[in-house]
């Protein structure tokens, strides 16, 4: 089997959200000396970015993406060892490094670990804190690792305040302009994220990355 059919399978392996049949394809591909990046970039990274057009057209759906988004991990799980040993530059001029977070006084977690599934499957380095994390946490982290974006959610609209603390805490300490800040959650809509001064809100996870992906432009100076 040829590099581009192997490439190929792998690709076809995560728009059909087969968490098997990705991890095969990957490891099949390395073993045959295909290289990690090119894994990544062609097969992997390349089937996820179909998978969320699918999403957006209303061929797929939430399970189907949660799928995808699974066996995405399977392969990553793969090749992100191999990248990271032998030093492989995987940098992007639109990633760059997130902290993300379930603001504290809310315990749900479902969109947020699709959406620092999906940052991680579009090239980003995230360090996802769980749930419930109170805002000085989250800040600290950022400053720790130097993250280019947070991007914190709340269902609970009792928890949405916590959201405006953490852009006023960010203000206050001068350090605003550091981080784009991200908001989400079923109650939270782009009025309120920009009353808040947020930079955005997504409705769904696959317009969260793209959303992370333009920020990073912008905090680039690279324009939208």
């Amino acid at each position: 089997m040829d590099t581009q059919a192997m490439i190929e399978d792998i690709r076809k392996a995560i728009i059909e959200g087969d968490k098997t049949a990705t991890t095969y394809a990957t490891q099949t591909a390395l073993d045959a000396g295909v290289n990690a990046l090119t894994i990544l970039n062609q097969g992997l990274t390349a089937g996820i970015d179909e998978v969320g057009d699918l999403f957006e057209q209303g061929e797929y759906f939430l399970p189907e993406l949660m799928l995808s988004v699974r066996a995405m991990q399977a392969g990553l799980g793969l090749v992100k060892p191999i990248i990271e040993s032998q030093n492989l530059d995987r940098s992007n001029d639109d990633t760059g490094t997130v902290v993300i977070a379930t603001i504290q006084s809310d315990i749900h977690d479902i969109g947020k670990n699709l959406v620092a599934s999906m940052l991680s499957a579009g090239g980003f380095t995230v360090y996802d804190l769980g749930v419930d994390v109170p805002v000085q946490t989250i800040t600290a982290k950022a400053k720790e690792v130097r993250a280019d974006i947070i991007a914190v959610s709340a269902l609970l609209t009792t928890s949405q305040p916590f959201m405006r603390d953490l852009v006023d805490i960010l203000k206050a300490s001068g350090a605003r302009d550091q981080y784009k800040v991200m908001v989400g959650g079923a109650s939270v809509t782009p009025e309120y994220a920009e009353k808040i001064g947020a930079d955005g809100t997504s409705a769904n996870a696959v317009e969260a990355v793209r959303l992370a992906h333009r920020l990073i432009h912008e905090k680039h100076g690279m324009g939208k």
